[in-house]
Formats: structure tokens, sequence, C-alpha cells
């Protein structure tokens, strides 16, 4: 199946470039900090991704092949420069500081126009709550990011053909993945689109299944354009 079609909106985002690392505050809740990544993360980030639990539902499929690896490849996505051009985060304890995950907004090819929201965590703190406590402050945390008027092309699917255009955040997971489904849901994204393609992941010649999730802007909707 084709990938969903596109249609033109005007719509509002936050304003980019990003703010860069050096000036973005934490994030607390009851037992995160969620702040931007460093280069002292580099340990913690490339244990987590060399778990193959974590790594089976990420794009490549499969662990980084080693620590240099994990700083060329993804750490240093996030770092300045390109800091400016995502807005991702790393999850740690509030207790203990210890580093437990990645999430926030990683990418700028967005398959749905949509900003996209994608996140993992150490296999260890899988089902204690802990990624549905992100994504929600997460969620809080974008919407208050300053905004300016955007017109941009998003999957025809996700906007009410009508006119009205909300801004939205989406997400993509697996169909398999019912863990990462139902964290979406509990914190409001909802279920649009379903479509199977080729699977990237290495080692895989099936196609997968995957479900588009987005989630409605509290503020202000625009008309889409003609």
């Amino acid at each position: 199946m084709a990938r969903p079609p596109k249609i033109k909106v005007k719509t509002y985002l936050p304003t980019q470039p990003f703010p860069p690392n050096a000036e973005r505050k934490p994030i607390r809740t009851e037992r995160l900090v969620i702040r931007p990544f460093t280069e002292e993360d580099l340990d913690a980030i490339y244990a987590i991704r060399t778990q193959p639990e974590v790594m089976h539902f990420s794009a490549v499929g499969q662990i980084d092949a080693s620590k240099d690896e994990t700083r060329t490849s993804y750490l240093a996505c996030y770092l300045p420069p390109n800091d400016i051009r995502n807005y991702h985060n790393v999850l740690c304890l509030a207790s203990t500081g210890e580093l437990i995950g990645m999430g926030g907004m990683p990418k700028t090819d967005l398959l749905f126009g949509w900003p996209e929201v994608g996140y993992m965590l150490k296999k260890e703190y899988w089902g204690q709550g802990y990624a549905t406590e992100f994504l929600r402050a997460f969620v809080d945390h974008w919407w208050t990011l300053p905004r300016s008027e955007a017109e941009i092309e998003v999957a025809a699917e996700s906007v009410d053909r009508s006119g009205e255009v909300p801004e939205m955040l989406s997400a993509i997971a697996d169909d398999e993945n019912l863990a990462s489904k139902h964290v979406l849901e509990k914190a409001g994204f909802q279920k649009f689109t379903r479509w199977t393609e080729p699977d990237t992941r290495v080692g895989v010649i099936d196609d997968i299944a995957l479900v588009g999730f987005v989630l409605e802007s509290p503020g202000q909707k625009v008309k889409a354009s003609s």
C-alpha cells in the first residue's frame, strides 16, 4: 500500500530554528527529568541502543555496532549545531539522575507532515508508566513553545476536509507493538491510518504494518489553503 497522500494546509507550528540545547530548561515530572542531550550521555545511550529488545522496534531493527556508531549516527544529531533542527531529549530518573531513555521530536523527515513524536526506554523500565509520564509531560510542554504560522503538506487523512485544520502532533507505531500504541492512546493520540510497507529492519524480509496517530492541539484552528 502507498503511503498516505498529502494535502496543503495553513496551520501553526513551533517557531524554527528551535532554541539550542543550552537555552532549553528541563521538563520535570514526579519521577523524571527530561533534558537536552550532552556529550557525557554517550555511555548511557550506548547501553540502551545495544539492547536488542529496545532496538527491535527502531527503524534499523538492530543494535549499534559500536560506541562510535552511537556517537556519530545518533548522539551527534542532537548536539550543537544540529540541536536547533529537532526537539529531542534524554529521560533521567529524578531520584538518581540515571538516564533511562530518549524521547521527543527527533526527526526532520516527517512522514505525515506534522511534527512526529518518538521515544525509547531502557528495557528495565518498561511497563512502569515512565513512557506515559514522559509523553504527557512532553506534549504539555510542546504546546507552550513559541509559534509561527506555516503552510505545510500533511497527510490528507489527518485533517478535517471541511477546512478547519488544528495544529497536530503525530506518531507512528508498529501495529504489533501493543505497549507503544497503548501509551499513545493514554496520552490522547488517536489512530487515523494503517498501512503496510517493506520492513526496513536488517534481516527482516516481510512487510511491516504501521499505524499512524495524531494528537490535536488545544489551541487555535485555521483554515486549510485552497
